[in-house]
């Protein structure tokens, strides 16, 4: 562990000192932060493969904190990777404070200097965001102002350098959103309707060979939308996104002299539902082509976004429901695919006490299908190959004060070449999550998981037992076997204790490779074998 680590170590102990010493004189304002640390100590593994970085350790943390007093803030962060954790972007490394900023908000106007995250609209043409699972952080150093009339009338503009890695880049962002309530205008009561619109120009410069080829280093793309609500329950939302000039390295260039594809990026995205009375439905259609938006166009770091794509389907937390989890076609020459177009139907009903299938706890059941698939012709919506299909079933259901079960059925079908042909895989997955409480303060969870494929590995089978000490201890066993192939065992132990606003966890394990998502954005991972050592906390 090297000094920095040390030092980063006891500013997260020191300063919640500080913290409640403040306390006693508000009027100063008053410090809040946190401190992340995620440690793995690797080793070699040869049945699953996991090979150790070369000095076996990584180690990721964040020491955030946020001065307030009245309208005014301030706040900071450092970070150190020493070095950073195995598949995280390599462009993360050693400690830097990375983020600052100081705001002034009052009740109508706002102003931020420095660094600040924000979004236009569903993030599709704009967003910066952090996201520590996947090694994100876009933040836009610059400035920001915003502006709200009565509720009628929001205006933001802003304009900064996005961050890439430890560094800001030399990419310019400057941008202005804009919402216009038409009910608050017209004091409709139980109905909301609002005309969106958005605009963001991006400047980086560009090689000389693409200037040659006519390519400009500005690119401007503008976003509209339409956001209605009513009290009864229904909901409507769509935007159309034109994302702007976009270059990508041109795969048939031996043939046609040229280096690079110019193509414009363009979105549509549209949200249809009803929530009320224990009845959810929810449906959601989105056609996405050459939305690729970068920070700097030569990177292929795994944090270079400037906008933000989730995959619109069941977003899963079991072992085996996320082998294979959906990863969005922005658009790819090198594979032929302009894009994808699809969509998801999410329906739920919570039963209700007393009714025949409710019982006397109720019992809530949950259904999801959603597809997509290539773009059969550039600039048209006529669907080509499959992509992705998921259809699921999940029930959850109260017997007893005690016992507490939801089942899940999960068939999933993927592409297997991003689209470029038909071939697809095909699993099914069942899953048994139980719980029981003993006491007030014991209980236990367990989930039994199967996944039934002719494909890749065959079949696997998964177990996890939780045992709960409520309110500071929490302890784990689980294993993941592949009796279908390779007859390899992935086990994982670990223990948690959590207090106030503190949690430290420790846990050994094999970690299979393939992928960690978070709100649908996804990294790759490699197969790895360790020990790992996480602490969080907050003042």
């Amino acid at each position: 562990m090297t000094r920095t680590l040390y030092i980063t170590l006891i500013l997260a102990l020191a300063v919640p000192a500080a913290v409640s010493a403040q306390e006693e004189n508000s009027s100063k304002g008053y410090l809040s932060g946190s401190f992340e640390t995620n440690n793995i100590l690797y080793q070699n593994d040869s049945p699953t493969g996991a090979v150790a970085p070369e000095n076996r350790i990584g180690s990721n943390n964040y020491l955030k904190l946020d001065y307030y007093r009245g309208k005014f803030s301030a706040g900071a962060q450092l970070e150190g990777y020493f070095p950073v954790l195995q598949d995280y972007p390599i462009e993360l490394t050693k400690a830097k404070l990375t983020n600052y900023y100081v705001s002034w908000t009052d009740d109508a106007f706002s102003v931020t200097a420095g660094t600040f995250y924000d979004q236009f609209g569903s993030g599709l043409l704009f967003r910066a965001w952090e996201d520590r699972t996947l090694g994100m952080n876009n933040a836009v150093m610059g400035a920001r102002v915003t502006y709200n009339y009565k509720g009628i009338v929001s205006v933001k503009a802003l304009w900064g350098l996005p961050r890439m890695g430890m560094e800001f880049s030399d990419t310019q962002v400057r941008g202005g959103d804009i919402s216009f309530a038409i009910s608050e205008l017209a004091k409709w009561d139980g109905t909301y309707l609002a005309l969106e619109g958005s605009v963001l120009n991006r400047f980086e410069d560009i090689p000389v060979d693409l200037e040659d080829e006519g390519g400009k280093p500005g690119s401007t793309g503008y976003s509209g939308r339409i956001n209605f609500e009513h009290g009864s329950g229904f909901f409507l939302k769509a935007e159309y996104v034109d994302g702007g000039q976009k270059y990508y390295s041109n795969p048939d260039f031996a043939s046609d002299g040229k280096m690079y594809l110019q193509k414009r990026g363009n979105a549509q995205l549209v949200e249809l539902g009803y929530n009320n009375h224990g009845l959810g439905v929810n449906f959601t259609a989105r056609r996405l082509e050459w939305m690729t938006s970068k920070i700097m166009n030569n990177s292929v770091s795994t944090a270079n976004l400037l906008n933000y794509v989730p995959a619109v389907c069941t977003q899963y937390t079991y072992l085996l429901t996320n082998f294979h989890p959906y990863t969005v076609q922005l658009g790819e020459p090198a594979y032929r695919n302009s894009g994808e177009m699809g969509g998801q139907l999410d329906v739920y009903y919570n039963f209700r006490r007393g009714t025949a299938l409710g019982g006397k706890r109720g019992m809530k059941i949950h259904a999801n299908f959603s597809t997509y698939y290539t773009l059969a012709q550039e600039g048209t919506a006529k669907a080509g190959n499959l992509l992705y299909r998921d259809f699921s079933v999940d029930i959850e259901k109260q017997f007893s004060r005690k016992f507490k079960a939801l089942l899940l059925y999960s068939m999933q079908e993927q592409n297997t070449h991003y689209g470029v042909g038909k071939a697809t895989r095909l699993q099914n997955i069942v899953v048994a999550d139980m719980q029981y409480k003993f006491t007030p303060t014991f209980s236990t969870r367990l989930e039994l998981q199967y996944l039934a494929t002719h494909e890749d590995e065959k079949d696997w089978m998964a177990a996890l037992l939780e045992v709960n000490f409520a309110p500071y201890w929490s302890i784990y066993v689980s294993d993941m076997y592949n009796h279908g192939s390779s007859n390899v065992h992935y086990y994982a132990a670990g223990v948690s204790y959590a207090r106030s606003r503190t949690r430290v966890s420790l846990s050994y394990g094999r970690n299979k490779d393939g992928y960690v998502c978070s709100g649908g954005v996804c990294r790759v991972i490699s197969a790895y074998t360790g020990l790992n050592l996480q602490l969080t906390t907050s003042f």
